[in-house]
């Protein structure tokens, strides 16, 4: 039993909303608390934008394909009494990812830093191979300077993080480059252009572009360089796990199951109403959603003061994605390989400026069944994922078949130029645009990252964890500490330990986690 804010004691019922990644951690750690919670999931199955689809009679993975900081994850299973390693089997990758430019331009880059380094001198001279070295460095110095201080804590304002570093390392906090484009970040360390456009791309990861974006996005190199895994059966296998671990500790996830309406009563949140007409009876939701579906009004008028609304022109990147299943020919994919296009500055200005389908893309391929070393394609056809970026107004333009089309033809001759045959067929193909993914994903235009990481202040106006309505709690890519796999792990825990405190449940624990650290009994 524990006591509420508002005197009674009672066993706290929490309502999840959404079993994506942050939704399911925070489900393990309130039910490993002894909340009783219950997640609402419209869908068939967890893992929100972690999304499996099946295509020609096979599964493929239709979300975040790469997985990091697996250190995260340990944390979160080890403090609900379980294994991580038991339950999801990975497979370190030696291949980070493999570039090209055209058919005769390709890089690769590896998980050991200085072969990747060997590999740059190889492709553009000793000169910019050494410039990597110091660049790694850097990256390095910025996400320590981070970790701890912003990305797995409570989110601060600059003040505050300023005193969380401490003034002692006042150097630490100007050297994380906040001021600085990471487009000219990079650019004072590579003089090749490729390697440039290479290393700018990690902008990418938080949906930004790298000319709008601060140069601190850099860290997200230390982050594959510290590690990239494999996920055996498909990164969908972690949501899975995830569910399982807090179906274990006692949480309820109920599929199928749509919130047409959070319920307030005297301003705090009391309920829930499902789209079927169910009333259930809350005393706190988890809102896994992402936050523009509460400041436009998707959960009800009274939730509009909950966050501020994100204006058309901060959303961060859609894209237009091409699951199938193919045979392939010429260029050797790795797991994860990058086609840039020739007009990088271009791509983002009619992404962001323009708001249209880029000319010129660059085309990401995700090759789910190649591992490293591997030589030839697999036979007789390979699951891949081809993603291009595009713009985010999928709720105001409904993007046509013509549009589609012409994407298309763009986006395989791209890869075309650089080698790659793929010989897909129609009956084998899945097609999901920015429209589309508005569909999936309420009141985003299609942005799979929340906001973009735009300007030095954009980290710092991604909402905490606590909401302006007491007893409404947020997690996901678009609250802090941002977007990827990890980190909306670690927002699920930083909502959960907000709850947690709010209640000051610990007497009905049976121990205290603390996010992404370590814990009591």
């Amino acid at each position: 039993m524990s006591a509420s804010p508002t005197g009674a004691r009672h066993t706290p019922r929490v309502g999840i909303i959404g079993a994506g990644i942050a939704g399911l951690a925070a489900a393990v750690d309130l039910a490993n608390r002894g909340f009783d919670v219950v997640v609402l999931e419209r869908a068939a199955s967890p893992g929100g934008k972690m999304r499996e689809v099946t295509v020609a009679g096979r599964q493929l993975d239709a979300g975040p394909t790469v997985f990091t900081l697996r250190e995260v994850f340990d944390t979160l299973f080890a403090d609900a009494d379980s294994c991580f390693e038991s339950a999801v089997k990975l497979i370190p990758a030696k291949v980070l990812a493999r570039h090209a430019w055209n058919e005769h331009e390709h890089l690769d880059l590896y998980a050991d830093l200085g072969q990747s380094a060997d590999a740059i001198a190889r492709f553009a001279g000793a000169a910019e191979s050494a410039a990597f070295l110091r660049f790694a460095a850097q990256a390095r110095r910025i996400y320590r300077t981070l970790d701890r201080s912003f990305m797995r804590a409570s989110r601060p304002n600059p003040l505050e993080l300023g005193r969380r570093i401490g003034i002692t390392n006042i150097a630490d906090l100007l050297n994380i480059q906040p001021f600085m484009s990471m487009s000219k970040g990079i650019a004072g360390y590579f003089k090749d252009a490729r390697l440039a456009q290479l290393f700018a791309r990690y902008a990418t990861y938080c949906g930004s572009s790298p000319y709008q974006s601060p140069a601190t996005l850099m860290l997200i190199a230390h982050v594959e360089q510290a590690g990239v895994w494999y996920v055996e059966g498909g990164m969908h296998r972690l949501a899975l796990a995830l569910a399982d671990l807090a179906n274990a500790r006692g949480a309820r996830i109920r599929y199928g199951t749509e919130i047409a309406r959070i319920d307030l009563d005297r301003g705090r949140v009391a309920g829930a109403l499902t789209r079927d007409g169910e009333r259930l009876a809350l005393d706190a939701v988890v809102s896994n959603a992402d936050n523009n579906a509460l400041a436009t009004g998707l959960f009800g008028a009274d939730l509009r003061m909950a966050v501020r609304a994100t204006p058309l022109g901060a959303r961060s990147l859609s894209a237009v994605t091409w699951n199938l299943v193919a045979r392939t020919s010429g260029f050797a994919l790795a797991r994860h390989s990058v086609f840039f296009g020739d007009a990088y500055a271009g791509e983002f200005e009619d992404i962001f400026v323009r708001r249209r389908l880029p000319e010129n893309p660059t085309v990401y391929v995700c090759a789910q069944d190649r591992y490293d070393g591997a030589s030839a394609a697999p036979t007789p056809a390979e699951r891949l994922l081809c993603l291009v970026n595009a713009p985010a107004i999928g709720d105001s333009h409904e993007f046509e078949p013509a549009e589609i089309e012409q994407c298309e033809q763009r986006t395989f001759e791209r890869l075309r130029r650089c080698g790659l045959e793929v010989e897909g067929r129609p009956e084998a193909t899945r097609v999901t645009t920015p429209s589309d993914f508005n569909r999936l994903f309420p009141a985003t235009g299609g942005a799979l990252y929340g906001p973009a990481s735009h300007g030095w202040l954009s980290s710092f106006t991604r909402p905490g964890s606590r909401s302006r309505i007491p007893g409404l709690y947020l997690a996901g890519g678009s609250t802090h500490p941002g977007p990827g796999v990890p980190m909306a792990a670690i927002s699920g825990r930083l909502a959960a330990a907000s709850l947690c405190a709010d209640y000051a449940s610990t007497a009905m624990s049976r121990r205290v986690a603390t996010p992404g650290g370590t814990s009591t009994r």
